[in-house]
């Protein structure tokens, strides 16, 4: 026997190409339509404007009685739940406000009130300590400048600590009757965005957008019809298109 033939076969090994697993495709999203965008100073169109005032005769009648629904009494009460309010539901502030407004009638009793019960009596709303704070030092300014009285003027609402132009607008549109501007809270940024009304993100932006669209009588009741809307069918995580009065004129329907 040779060599050769002695020598055991090695068994040839037929190289087997892997499969690799096919790719799973990932569902293409459409991508949330854009507001045409425009400058600062350029107004908005006559069409444009009449698409808004379509959407606001809408939510006019799909919400009669849109309302601000922070419960209260007196403007000092409307601007201490609205300060509450951030962060916060209205649900939650309005069973913290009764006994609150019991405890601290007036401004004095705010300004006065040890930080500590005043922090526990807003605690449930969360923030609680930069809220107290807030309301005790709104309230030494309101004791110290206005005689205790909530001011009638965006300027010197603004001076007051805690407060920025959405609440100021809350107090003014609501306890005075002033059509100062439009409320700006996280439904009307969304339910405006979607409606394509305005392409911004800043709310002093939004809010521009909304005063140049609207006649300014339009103004307070807008936002309570936009806030109303965005609770119940706009709602943020899954919007009922199908149950929405305004699905025709939104080009975010079905999103």
């Amino acid at each position: 026997m040779t060599a050769a033939a002695a020598a055991p076969r090695k068994a040839s090994r037929k190289k087997t190409s892997r499969k690799k697993p096919p790719l799973l495709r990932r569902k293409r999203q459409r991508p949330a339509p854009k507001a045409p965008r425009r400058s600062a100073a350029a107004p908005p169109s006559p069409g444009e404007r009449r698409r808004a005032q379509a959407i606001n005769r809408r939510l006019a009648k799909a919400y009669p009685d849109a309302r601000c629904t922070l419960d209260h009494r007196s403007p000092l009460e409307l601007l201490v739940a609205t300060i509450l309010s951030a962060q916060c539901t209205d649900e939650r502030v309005n069973i913290v406000t009764p006994e609150l407004f019991r405890k601290y009638p007036t401004a004095e009793h705010y300004a006065s009130a040890p930080i500590a019960d005043l922090e526990e009596s807003v605690r449930s709303t969360g923030f609680f300590r930069n809220k107290a704070k807030s309301i005790r030092a709104a309230a030494t300014l309101l004791v110290d400048q206005h005689g205790g009285q909530v001011p009638e003027t965006m300027e010197e609402l603004l001076a007051l600590p805690g407060v920025a132009r959405k609440t100021a607008n809350v107090v003014l549109g609501n306890a005075f009757g002033q059509a100062s501007g439009v409320v700006v809270d996280t439904h009307v940024h969304r339910v405006t965005r979607r409606l394509g009304l305005t392409p911004e993100q800043d709310p002093p932006k939004i809010e521009r957008d909304m005063m140049a669209l609207l006649p300014s009588r339009e103004w307070v009741q807008f936002s309570h019809r936009v806030i109303q809307h965005g609770r119940r069918i706009c709602i943020a995580r899954k919007p009922r298109c199908p149950e929405c009065v305004l699905a025709d004129l939104c080009p975010s329907a079905e999103l």
